[in-house]
């Protein structure tokens, strides 16, 4: 069996060097190109030195279809409007895509599902394998438990994210949303301020924190009138989020087209 010929979109950024780290350690997978936006300081240097390992002979280029035409599966970690672009890039060219992009609008997650039809799409807005097994536990607790319950999600990262609140919370409110059988939209409560009068009954709030050099701190919440549910999950270091997009890229290559999410790899039901 051969190896799985890589490339990383977004080679040079924090998520990118951490991809490029957990490809060269682990069996069974080759980074063969990577690539950064154009005008970015790392253009044309060693992708594994931009890492901090050892030289590599990986040139990062500007050029993104260079890195969809040489490899087998492409790994990315980047903006919305980039994504979305490189997904219809992967249809093109017949290429596996596995996405870690947070801040996906409903029209961006429409644009990968029709890139999807011809290619193997993989999209995540966590990549941690112990956060999505949290998303599956809000879901079912969120079922289990009825709405004199309230449910608080809570998260924090490190000050330099620019989305919020992050798509992980966001999963877990969709997760909470799907066990209670409502439309997120409907009850979701991202903001309180001032006099805000009593919590509505079955709303699902939103509490973001930014600060320091957080990796990913997320809680879920169930409050009610004599005892208190907590869901938690830290992340301690980027590496998991490498790790999981590394295994979905291995999972995905045999599957056919489709947008698979990580529900789909870790083998949970609905």
């Amino acid at each position: 069996m051969t190896d799985l010929n890589i490339g990383v979109v977004g080679s040079a950024g924090r998520m990118g060097q951490s991809l490029v780290r957990e490809i060269i350690q682990t069996d069974g997978v080759r980074l063969v190109a990577a690539s950064e936006r154009a005008e970015h300081p790392a253009l044309g240097r060693d992708v594994g030195s931009t890492a901090g390992v050892d030289v590599l002979g990986i040139k990062i280029t500007d050029n993104a279809r260079e890195v969809f035409e040489e490899a087998e599966s492409v790994i990315e970690f980047s903006g919305p409007e980039a994504t979305v672009g490189h997904a219809s890039l992967a249809a093109a060219v017949g290429v596996c895509h596995v996405i870690g992009t947070t801040g996906l609008s409903q029209g961006d997650e429409t644009a990968l599902g029709a890139a999807a039809e011809r290619t193997p799409i993989f999209w995540a807005p966590n990549m941690s394998l112990g956060v999505n097994v949290l998303i599956a536990l809000a879901e079912q607790a969120a079922n289990a438990l009825s709405d004199d319950f309230d449910i608080e999600i809570l998260e924090m990262h490190h000050r330099h994210k620019v989305d919020a609140p992050s798509g992980t919370a966001l999963a877990l409110g969709q997760a909470v949303a799907k066990g209670r059988d409502v439309d997120l939209g409907r009850v979701s409560q991202r903001a309180r301020d001032g006099i805000t009068g009593e919590r509505r009954r079955g709303d699902i709030g939103f509490a973001v924190l930014r600060g320091g050099d957080v990796v990913g701190n997320h809680s879920v919440i169930l409050a009610g009138e004599n005892d208190r549910l907590e869901l938690t999950h830290q992340a301690t270091s980027r590496q998991i989020f490498a790790a999981g997009a590394v295994r979905a890229a291995i999972w995905l290559q045999p599957q056919p087209p489709g947008l698979y999410r990580m529900r789909d790899m870790l083998g949970f039901a609905g």
